[in-house]
């Protein structure tokens, strides 16, 4: 049975992942973060650790959104060329309000995964599009603005309907130029 470089056997490791994994399907986050920092201990190269406790670590409210995005970035750091790593981590990103960080991270999944671009594409199109009009209005909620704050505010959202088109056009294979054409 192959080892690890700690002594630790693979299918030990494998054997101890799937186990945190379950415990996430039970709805157990705080044991499976648990079950996924010990595996880390003995494996501090496991990519898939670093991973599984990201994931776990969102339904563990005893987790910081720092902890969480360390453990993406420790996981991608180690895999760079995992598409569903940065394509999960994009959906945390976008779900936090760090919309320049999740483009990225929607950018790389595609590298990695060019036969599903179109998917991140337009996943990024998509989510930008609902919550970043959404998250600035949050921020904004109960301020006054006077009339050039509104101004400027507008020509915000539009600029945000702009880059969500861009991608989703880019999700079709239709550059902003192609797309004027048609119209």
């Amino acid at each position: 049975m192959a080892r690890r470089n700690d002594g630790v056997q693979m299918a030990d490791i494998d054997r101890e992942i799937g186990e945190a994994q379950d415990l996430m399907a039970a709805g157990d986050f705080p044991g499976a973060v648990k079950r996924f920092t010990k595996i880390i201990k003995a494996n501090p190269n496991s990519a898939e650790a670093y991973f599984g406790k990201a994931e776990a670590a969102i339904g563990d409210a005893g987790v910081s959104v720092d902890e969480v995005i360390a453990c993406y970035k420790k996981a991608l750091d180690i895999d760079q060329k995992n598409p569903m790593y940065w394509s999960s981590y994009a959906v945390y990103l976008i779900e936090q309000g760090k919309f320049d960080e999740a483009e990225n991270a929607y950018n790389k999944a595609a590298e990695a995964d060019p036969d599903n671009a179109r998917y991140y594409f337009s996943e990024f199109g998509v989510e930008y599009a609902l919550r970043a009009p959404a998250s600035m209005r949050g921020f904004l909620e109960g301020k006054e603005l006077d009339d050039q704050m509104k101004v400027a505010l507008q020509k915000k959202e539009e600029n945000i309907r702009k880059k969500a088109l861009h991608y989703l056009l880019k999700s079709i294979d239709l550059t902003d130029a192609d797309a004027k054409k048609l119209l």
